[in-house]
């Protein structure tokens, strides 16, 4: 689509390796500035919050936009190791990693890391050894103390040599940010990430079957479910490894957290952003909980109760109305937006009532499209730890 005449004119041409890298880099912003302005958003703007677009303006577009992309439809089966790979007729798409980890010292720290697909169309233009493509690659690192926290973004086109997912075994590469499987299977994986000032190097394994979102993975963003997505979860991570930063390397060890998620559109028009909370419970569980807040101040909530087995019990708006509360306690001005860092979460049929915190109130991902990610400890009814996200603020 934006890409055609520019990868027109490159194959005309021989060009040496260098300069094709050059170029890729070239395009892939240009292709960035063009979506993102058909969207109606500029990438990390300084503007004042009035004038962001709502994350909701920014993951959807006009129907008539949309109708060229597959749909997200009840009743469909997500199928394993397949549904690991890319949904490229779907307009976006994450693997989404977070963990809470402990150096041998003891200290407590953070890390994500995240790769996104973005169909810039829904036609399959991607080929093995040319320049056709319309699938874009961007991913996000960031590591996490209480002191300190660090956060890095990539782009790139969809290119065997540049960024891809593939399989045999189970592989997902943007440059040299890479999970690497040993079979077909989401684990066990080896994930390296690189940057000027951080990066890590992990062991990931997990035993316990996936936890499917929503119905059977079919996750409704709305009550009327007039958006959905697929997603499905892997909460119980086992993590070692080491880290790097300020020259040094160090061990860790901890629990991660996988997101999987798919769709053409996540959110209504009207929808302003999201608080996502991702809670290891100490009694074995996991909690899995959003709000989706609307422009009207109305919200969404969905919420899964997880277990090591696989079994887990559904709550949102729609089935049980008025069962979650989620109020923010305390506040912080970073330097792309003022966050909600501590919150109040109660669930009553789950006999949850907690208080979320913030490791790091300054965790905000002054990135391409600013938002705020970073580890959270519990206490109350329960205690435990885990990761949040706060986008649209």
């Amino acid at each position: 689509m934006y890409n055609a005449p520019i990868t027109s004119a490159i194959k005309k041409r021989q060009i040496d390796p260098v300069l094709k890298l050059r170029q890729s880099a070239f395009i892939a912003i240009w292709l960035l500035l063009a979506c993102l302005s058909q969207m109606g958003c500029q990438p990390n703007s300084t503007a004042e919050s009035d004038n962001k677009a709502s994350m909701g303006s920014l993951l959807t577009q006009d129907a008539d936009s949309l109708e060229q992309y597959a749909k997200v439809l009840p009743d469909h089966q997500l199928n394993f190791p397949q549904d690991h790979l890319s949904h490229d007729k779907f307009r976006q798409e994450w693997w989404y990693l977070t963990a809470n980890m402990t150096t041998e010292a003891g200290e407590e720290l953070g890390l994500q890391w995240t790769q996104f697909r973005i169909a810039l169309s829904a036609a399959d233009t991607a080929a093995p050894n040319n320049w056709a493509t319309n699938q874009m690659f961007m991913s996000h690192a960031a590591l996490t103390s209480a002191s300190k926290h660090q956060a890095k973004e990539k782009w790139s086109r969809a290119h065997p040599q540049l960024a891809h997912v593939s399989s045999n075994p189970l592989t997902i590469v943007l440059d040299d940010w890479q999970w690497r499987s040993e079979t077909n299977a989401l684990f066990p994986a080896n994930l390296t990430v690189n940057t000027e000032t951080f990066g890590y190097q992990l062991s990931l394994t997990s035993n316990a079957p996936m936890n499917l979102q929503g119905d059977n993975g079919y996750s409704i963003k709305s009550p009327n479910g007039e958006v959905a997505s697929y997603y499905y979860s892997q909460p119980f991570i086992d993590l070692t490894g080491s880290i790097n930063r300020d020259g040094k390397t160090e061990i860790v060890t901890g629990k991660a957290w996988l997101d999987r998620e798919w769709s053409s559109q996540f959110l209504t028009k009207s929808q302003q952003g999201w608080d996502w909370f991702s809670i290891r419970l100490d009694d074995g569980s996991a909690l899995m909980l959003f709000q989706l807040r609307n422009s009207n101040s109305e919200a969404f909530f969905s919420a899964r109760r997880m277990f090591f087995d696989g079994n887990g019990r559904n709550i949102n708006s729609k089935s049980h109305p008025n069962d979650i509360k989620v109020t923010p306690l305390s506040w912080q001005q970073t330097d792309s937006g003022r966050y909600p860092i501590s919150w109040q979460v109660s669930i009553t049929s789950e006999d949850i009532d907690v208080t979320v915190k913030a490791l790091n109130p300054n965790s905000d991902m002054p990135l391409t499209i600013s938002y705020w990610e970073g580890p959270i400890s519990v206490s109350g009814s329960h205690s435990g730890n885990g990761y949040m996200e706060l986008t649209g603020y």
